[in-house]
């Protein structure tokens, strides 16, 4: 690897927004045929860097120099960055879910003459392109119809179809479970073989760890450090002091629980599937919450956690069959969202982009959207009230931008999801349920947003952490429920989470005593 060429060098890279240096003197350099990976913590600079690589910025609106095969180029746009053989591959997926698998890998390069289309090619070019990427599925498929695993599939098919020479992959796992992320993994690995080079942007350091060759590490917009990973000692705590400019010994603040009396219970709650009635999705489930306290819930992906805690906040999922809630020890009506929030309820959606924001608001309007009435008079929003408890929240949940007026869409995932909580917060909620709430977040903010949920805890409040990452679920709860198909099939201490019980009380019904 190390006598191969380097066919990317950008050097010295400086893109500035207003009011805000984005990056600051940024080099690279990428071998052919190697998987390269830039760390950094949310806001770092990473997809900037990548934008600018792309060609979504182009040249004109920042300084420095991209060496491409030994020569300078000065993409106008996207269009001419893949016409080098440069590919970028966004977290949000570019395709269109009514359109077919073929129709997709070929929009807008469609193959045919005189500007008739000629399908037939296109359907057989499509199906060589999946047989590279490992997927079988019919090509006359709906995108809609496929999971977001095989919709990266997809995107990369796309990618070869453009004779892709280095590809950009800007957190490709974040929403794979575990098997798919570890297929893609491969894929990408496999693509070494062919000459083709990839440039990976994650959090998920162990997956790093496991596929590059070398590490750009990025911080506040300039380059840290590049690791060479072949030479074997580097690994996650090398990666996060990089990251974070000092070493993570605990990747948990530390807390002394003080947990008090049960004041939320759910006794036989039971829903069923949206589109399929005879289909539970939560099976007579029952749980509580105390005072105080943080309480994780486990299981894989389909297993009806979201399921259940998106029924119980207003019954915003499926059809409610039976069941009951208690609050300090009377039973409450959650009917509607409405009814959920006006009871002490809030719930931060693992979908922060598509249900937790507005994407087109700014961060002032986002924070106070869930209770306008505390700042209100009567159906007139108090814009000073506004704006000033908003900048309250940016200042103590550190969210890094330089005024509340900015859109929320700006804003990196880690701070867009402190908006979220923001959100929440403004509500003063006695019980909180968090869905993922470090997905596609750095080890740094994912520190802070630990921090937050303890502060919650130690005020009273009772948490709901639903998280895929069991190293989370076991560093922050002081207790955790395992799910399985729609059910609650056990229920752990802090001291007892071990997580091989978990993983077995996540992939059957059966409970501890039986399991003994």
């Amino acid at each position: 690897m190390v006598d191969q060429p380097v066919i990317l060098e950008m050097r010295s890279i400086t893109k500035e927004f207003p009011g805000v240096k984005a990056l600051s003197d940024v080099s690279i350099a990428v071998r052919a045929g190697e998987v390269h990976a830039i760390c950094g913590e949310n806001g770092a600079g990473k997809s900037t860097l990548m934008k600018v690589l792309s060609g979504v910025y182009p040249y004109g609106t920042y300084e420095g120099q991209i060496v491409y095969q030994t020569e300078e180029v000065r993409f106008r746009d996207i269009r001419s960055s893949e016409a080098a053989g440069i590919v970028i591959i966004h977290q949000e997926l570019a395709l269109i879910p009514e359109l077919s698998i073929t129709e997709n890998i070929f929009l807008g390069n469609e193959p045919g003459r005189g500007g008739v289309i000629n399908w037939k090619e296109a359907k057989k070019r499509a199906v060589q392109l999946l047989a590279r990427v490992g997927l079988r599925d019919d090509p006359d498929t709906l995108i809609k119809d496929i999971g977001v695993g095989k919709q990266q599939l997809v995107e990369i098919a796309k990618a070869l179809n453009k004779d892709v020479k280095l590809l950009i992959l800007d957190e490709p796992t974040a929403a794979l479970n575990e098997n798919d992320s570890q297929h893609l993994l491969d894929l990408i690995v496999g693509l070494k073989g062919k000459g083709i080079a990839s440039i990976i942007i994650s959090h998920k350091l162990n997956e790093i760890e496991q596929i590059a060759d070398s590490i750009t590490i990025i911080r506040d917009g300039k380059t840290i450090e590049t690791l060479d990973v072949r030479g074997g000692d580097v690994n996650e705590d090398r990666i996060i002091r990089g990251m974070v400019g000092r070493s993570l010994q605990s990747r948990f603040p530390d807390r002394t629980p003080h947990v008090g009396e049960v004041f939320f219970e759910v006794k036989n709650w039971t829903v069923q599937h949206p589109l399929v009635p005879e289909r539970l999705v939560c099976k007579n489930e029952s749980f509580t919450v105390r005072k105080g306290e943080i309480v994780g819930f486990a299981g894989l992906m389909g297993a009806g956690r979201t399921e259940l805690a998106m029924s119980i906040f207003g019954r915003s999922y499926g059809t409610f069959v039976e069941g009951q809630v208690f609050k300090d020890g009377k039973e409450i009506q959650l009917r509607n969202v409405s009814e959920a929030i006006d009871q002490g309820l809030a719930y931060v959606s693992e979908d922060r982009k598509s249900l937790g924001l507005n994407l087109l608001d700014d961060i002032k309007r986002s924070v106070v959207s869930a209770k306008l009435g505390k700042i209100s008079r009567g159906q007139v929003v108090d814009d000073f009230k506004e704006h000033a408890i908003a900048d309250e929240y940016r200042k103590s949940l550190r969210i890094k931008t330089p005024t509340v007026d900015e859109g929320v869409s700006k804003l990196s995932g880690g701070n867009q999801q402190k908006v979220v909580l923001a959100k929440w917060m403004f509500t003063d909620p006695d019980l909180l349920i968090l869905d993922e709430p470090t997905r596609g977040i750095d080890v740094g903010a994912k520190f802070e947003i630990y921090g937050i949920i303890q502060q919650l805890a130690a005020q009273g409040k009772g948490v709901i952490v639903i998280s895929s990452e069991l190293p989370e679920l076991i560093g922050l709860s002081d207790r955790i429920y395992t799910i399985f198909e729609g059910q609650i099939t056990n229920e752990f201490t802090s001291a007892e989470a071990e997580p091989e019980m978990l993983m077995k009380s996540m992939t059957s019904t059966s409970k501890k005593a039986e399991a003994a």
